[in-house]
């Protein structure tokens, strides 16, 4: 069985916010490539979305971590898979509302 992969308003942000961040430090192609190897790792969702962790204080949320760099945090629903936030290098896991 496929699934669908889709990312949240709150996802799809954190994208953008993480090329803007990365473009600063490391140069737009070394960005770009990271943030698609990302988008990439999270279409894997497709074929294999039961991976990572299931977290026990958040419901039907699950994590995995993308090269010791960035958390991925999705739920499945039926046959869809929503990326729901990335958060890249420490930063504060704060999970608000169902964006």
């Amino acid at each position: 069985m496929n699934y669908e992969v889709r990312f949240s308003k709150a996802a799809e942000r954190d994208v953008a916010e993480l090329l803007t961040y990365l473009v600063t430090r490391a140069g737009e192609g070394t960005a770009r490539a990271y943030v698609d190897r990302l988008i990439e790792y999270c279409a894997g969702f497709e074929t294999f979305p039961e991976r990572g962790t299931r977290r026990t204080d958040v419901p039907g949320l699950r994590t995995v971590g993308y090269r010791n760099h960035a958390t991925i945090a999705f739920r499945i629903s039926g046959n869809t898979v929503t990326v729901i936030r990335l958060f890249h290098r420490g930063q504060e896991v704060r999970l608000q509302g169902k964006d």
